[in-house]
């Protein structure tokens, strides 16, 4: 990758290619009565037709978005009605689905066009005229490289690793423009390798210019990466699986894995999100490699544990097969590539809301504290119903080329349509239900009233209460039994209200550990609570402790968060740990972590996440953003610009726990 490319793309000059188009399909395609696949079929066919073929100098894997925007197909009075019928998740396109690049890029568009419907067929003439746009760019130009690439595919199957990278890239792109969003890249390396294995043994590349060409490609997901749709920039969901076994417990990480690592530090960009799939048989010098990556503050890589995960999915129903194939959606929830149609992110519970509730209603009438948790599960119980309940008649806009790219029914009628529930702020309920068992009903030392009232006042005039639960309280966190069963209790609750629900495709419910944006939206839905949190402090991101608790530090957090279990929350949430930059400053520090890792995982935890911060600097850089554009942090399950974040994210990152080695 040439610096020239690199610094253009960073510095957002490439932008200067885009414009905007001021089409008013909702209102044509409503008068003309057209079908929402006919809509996307013909919205999909234009905008690739307007699209313009620009070949950057130096670039080895093109396509850039040159429109910025996609016409909606729906009048507000159609959606209006649209939404009066059915269950309509997030924006209502197809989200969150890891399609099956791979067998297309082996084979070619025309093979796959053999087998797709009407619109499908018409969305993959549109792909292949979008291609043609760039071949006879390329010939314009006398980019005979890139005419001899264009030339075959999309067409036809990729022979070669560069070919692979830019059918790849074509495919990708193509799903975005389509209107589809967080599109995963799903197990890179399994399916892209032996692409790569033949090119060096053929001599035709060597392992300095297949990482040159890999951070090119990388360069290419963070080209029009604000175009696509999130809660904040950065949030677009292209996450890249590495490593793990497949289905018959060979290990996959490879030469190209490790090029993967090396090219995303090379780059230090927010895209693509490296996940890596490790067993507690992965070598420590792998965690080592991935620790490397660490460093460089990109809050990647994510880990997910094959010894919990792949049993855990089993258990829900998926068979082995694609059990061992999974891969992670937008941030870390477990999809299935190719025949998983699940919807992971459906909705959120909030324990601390139950626990609130419980607080006001059922604290003054419980005897003892094993009353007391009755009554929250009992809420728990009812917050289950009541999501589930809510969820009928799911709909989506139809996606003809997503559709074409799947090997199942994502409509509704395929082989995986279950539905993903986050539990958000474990550790806030878990400390607070602690704090009531211990100090009204074990020690009596706080009366029920006392501790509702105090509450109830922000503890305003409960300053000594205020911090003897907010400090001196136990906590999750700190390998304490006491609070640690709490939250084992916690989360059987959870996954027991699911247990044994089908939802309105046929499929299951499951718990999960993570929080997405929920733990800021839920910590604003409940005043204080009794672990010492006050109004308006939001909850710790996923599956963490909370951000005021005094921590003994992350033997003690690993400890305690692997004590739970997990596999009956296998929805996916990470554990999140920020570590102090200085850490990563030498061989030893790389190698604490890394061993601290590979004990998570020996210890049974499931998924894990690492940033690395400096509070200094993160303060800074809220003080002159300017300074520090390219300063990258993880948020929940996505990495972004510091500086790009509203305040509320910004000041979350900055509040969390910093740990040492």
């Amino acid at each position: 990758m040439k610096n020239e490319l690199y610094r253009f793309i960073l510095n957002k000059e490439h932008h200067q290619y885009r414009r905007r188009i001021d089409w008013n399909l909702a209102a044509e395609y409503c008068a003309l009565g057209l079908s929402p696949d006919e809509r996307m079929s013909d919205r999909f066919s234009r905008m690739c037709r307007e699209e313009r073929a620009v070949i950057l100098p130096g670039e080895q894997i093109v396509l850039i978005r040159t429109i910025e925007n996609l016409p909606d197909i729906f009048t507000e009075g159609e959606w209006t009605e649209i939404k009066e019928n059915h269950y309509i998740h997030e924006l209502g396109y197809h989200s969150n689905l890891a399609p099956d690049y791979y067998s297309t890029i082996a084979s070619g568009l025309l093979a796959k066009r053999e087998f797709a419907d009407e619109y499908g067929k018409r969305a993959i003439d549109s792909v292949i005229a979008l291609a043609d746009q760039y071949l006879e760019e390329a010939k314009r130009i006398g980019r005979d490289d890139l005419v001899e690439i264009f030339t075959r595919i999309p067409r036809y199957g990729a022979r070669t690793f560069r070919e692979a990278l830019q059918f790849f890239r074509i495919l990708h792109f193509a799903l975005w423009l389509e209107g589809n969003y967080h599109v995963t890249v799903g197990r890179f390396d399994k399916h892209i390798y032996p692409y790569l294995k033949n090119d060096m043994e053929k001599g035709i590349i060597t392992e300095d210019e297949a990482l040159d060409l890999l951070c090119d490609f990388f360069l290419s997901f963070n080209k029009d990466s604000d175009l696509y749709p999130g809660v904040q920039q950065g949030d677009n969901g292209q996450s890249m699986m590495l490593g793990g076994v497949d289905e018959n417990g060979n290990e996959v990480f490879n030469l190209l894995s490790a090029l993967c690592l090396k090219a995303s530090a090379r780059n230090k960009m927010i895209d693509p999100k490296i996940n890596l799939r490790v067993n507690k048989n992965t070598d420590i010098e792998i965690f080592k490699q991935a620790t490397e990556l660490t460093r460089c503050g990109l809050g990647f890589p994510q880990y997910s544990n094959d010894d919990v995960v792949i049993p855990a999915l089993e258990a829900l129903g998926y068979e082995h097969k694609d059990a061992t194939d999974y891969t992670v959606a937008a941030c870390w929830e477990f999809i299935i590539p190719a025949v998983g149609a699940d919807i992971a992110n459906i909705a959120a519970l909030s324990y601390p809301k139950a626990v609130d509730i419980a607080l006001h209603t059922a604290l003054l009438s419980s005897e003892t504290y094993a009353d007391f948790f009755n009554a929250v599960k009992t809420e728990i119980e009812k917050e289950s119903e009541r999501i589930c309940s809510s969820i009928n008649n799911v709909w989506f806009v139809p996606s003809p080329l997503m559709r074409t790219l799947m090997n199942t029914d994502i409509s509704g009628k395929g082989k995986y349509h279950n539905f993903g529930i986050h539990g958000t702020g474990i550790a806030t309920a878990s400390d607070s239900l602690a704090a009531i068992k211990k100090y009204v009903f074990e020690d009596k030392s706080i009366d029920k009233g006392s501790l509702i009232t105090a509450v109830d006042s922000n503890f305003e005039n409960d300053p000594e209460l205020l911090n003897l639960l907010r400090y001196h309280s136990p906590k999750l966190g700190n390998n304490d039994d006491f609070v640690d069963s709490i939250a084992t209790e916690l989360l059987d609750a959870f996954a027991d209200s699911l247990s044994g629900r089908v939802n309105c495709l046929g499929g299951v419910y499951r718990a999960g550990t993570g929080s997405a944006m929920y733990y800021l939206w839920h910590a604003n839905e409940i005043g204080a609570s009794p672990d010492g949190r006050r109004l308006g402090e939001p909850f710790g991101t996923n599956f963490s402790v909370s951000l005021f608790a005094r921590i003994h530090g992350p033997i003690s957090v690993i400890a305690s968060m692997t004590k739970p279990h997990v596999e009956r929350a296998i929805n996916g949430g990470p554990l999140t740990l920020e570590f102090h930059s200085s850490v990563f400053d030498d061989v030893d520090g790389i190698e604490k972590i890394a061993m601290l890792v590979k004990r998570y995982v020996a210890l049974g935890g499931h998924q894990l996440q690492l940033n690395t911060v400096n509070k200094e600097v993160l303060l800074e850089a809220q003080k002159n953003p300017e300074a520090y554009r390219n300063l990258i942090v993880r948020i929940w399950g996505w990495s972004a610009y510091f500086v790009e974040l509203s305040p509320e994210y910004q000041n979350h990152v900055i509040a969390r726990q910093e740990y040492s080695v």
